[in-house]
């Protein structure tokens, strides 16, 4: 009789049957260094307010707004979303200002910065999913090919989930002299995808880096984490501080809304452009995604409780990844916008625009998008998570976070 093999022995080969894309583990220094994170409580990664990250309510209840047929009409354009063509040819000219800012689709955001250029959440994957035949599958075409983007001085990860941490994307950069800024833990995934150390910043809330000309500090937000089948809460979230000569931009990654954002402001701002995720809420998590009105006022607080810089709206457009219909995001952002008089910048994918020149502001997506109904006006920029949209409730957008989409 063949003896089992030891258990150590065991757990390598299950690892090695781990698919790729669900990265790795920390370990090492690296768990250690977790592990003495203030923020780091009771074995898992705390957030700055008490939070719920699992759906509140019945899942019953959820699948009959998700499966509802005819919402599920709303969350789809109904014809080929209107791509900036231009986008290399603009990107090959420095910016005027020093600052310019190029919106991808999602949360993927090229921003030109004082003479250095720095890459948010960089998805250029098909789907944002662990596999290549299922999952949430792009709406419209990437603006430009990842490798026509240039030279890129730092890629900066909000968090592990799949749609701001792509495998295949992260692999096409391992191989350029770039240096990834990432919060504590997620550096573990990347070392698997075959990013070397040298090039790793990896950051606790509060912590910053230089990476040529720019400081760039890991700030709180209000997520979770997770890319496998276990969630084990090791790997931080963060929205990012950016701070050149000149300028400064911010990038909220996911979040709930919460009171840090005054904070955050308070220490950093203002900001000439804020990169807010508005996209992706719904009435069953509201602790982890903003609705379009607490993501101005979320821009507000940043900018010390008054209109200020430029609001560029992310985290929509190019995933359905909930039940609200595609195009309320943008439809709802400006609306909340100009009721708080505060600059929006509302591009289409791939087009480049300098917060300090003229603002793309054309609502683009009324193109290809039914009506939507705004039964959210007049409630103002909500300050707080309890607020909701008065009846008739438009329906709202969830977190698939189970699957580490989010």
């Amino acid at each position: 009789m063949t003896p089992p093999p030891p258990a150590r022995s065991l757990r390598s080969g299950l690892r090695a049957l781990r698919p790729a894309a669900f990265g790795a583990d920390p370990s090492g220094e690296r768990l250690a260094r977790i592990h003495r994170s203030p923020h780091f409580v009771r074995g898992a990664f705390r957030n700055p307010e008490e939070t719920r990250t699992r759906p509140s309510g019945s899942a019953r209840g959820f699948a009959k707004v998700y499966f509802d047929k005819e919402q599920r009409v709303l969350r789809a354009p109904r014809g080929p979303i209107p791509v900036h063509r231009d986008t290399a040819a603009r990107l090959s000219r420095p910016p005027e200002s020093g600052l310019r800012i190029t919106w991808m689709g999602h949360s993927s955001v090229l921003a030109e910065i004082d003479g250095h250029r720095v890459l948010f959440d960089p998805v250029w994957g098909e789907r944002c999913s662990p596999f290549a035949f299922a999952g949430p599958k792009r709406l419209h075409p990437l603006p430009l090919p990842l490798a026509a983007l240039g030279e890129v001085d730092a890629v900066v990860i909000s968090h592990d989930h799949y749609d701001h941490l792509d495998m295949p994307t992260i692999k096409a950069l391992a191989g350029t002299d770039t240096v990834f800024a990432v919060p504590l833990g997620v550096g573990a995934h990347l070392e698997r995808w075959g990013v070397r150390p040298d090039r790793l910043r990896e950051l606790d809330w509060t912590e910053s880096t230089r990476i040529g000309g720019l400081t760039l500090t890991a700030t709180p937000a209000r997520h979770f984490c997770g890319r496998g089948l276990r969630n084990r809460q090791h790997t931080l979230w963060a929205s990012w501080v950016v701070e050149g000569d000149r300028h400064r931009a911010y990038h909220s990654g996911d979040t709930g809304y919460f009171e840090g954002f005054r904070e955050i402001g308070a220490a950093h701002g203002p900001f000439d452009v804020t990169m807010i995720q508005i996209g992706a809420y719904s009435e069953f998590w509201m602790d982890i995604h903003m609705l379009p009105s607490q993501g101005v006022r979320a821009h507000l607080d940043l900018q010390g409780g008054r209109p200020h810089g430029v609001l560029l709206p992310i985290h929509w457009g190019t995933f359905n990844l909930a039940p609200h219909a595609w195009a309320e995001p943008g439809e709802w952002t400006a609306d909340a916008a100009e009721e708080a008089a505060q600059p929006v910048a509302l591009p289409r994918p791939g087009e480049p625009f300098e917060p300090a020149g003229d603002l793309p502001v054309d609502p683009w997506w009324r193109a290809v998008s039914p009506p939507v109904v705004r039964s959210w006006r007049g409630t103002g920029p909500a300050p707080a998570r309890a607020a909701r949209p008065e009846a008739p409730a438009p329906r709202l957008a969830g977190d698939t976070g189970a699957s580490g989409t989010g």
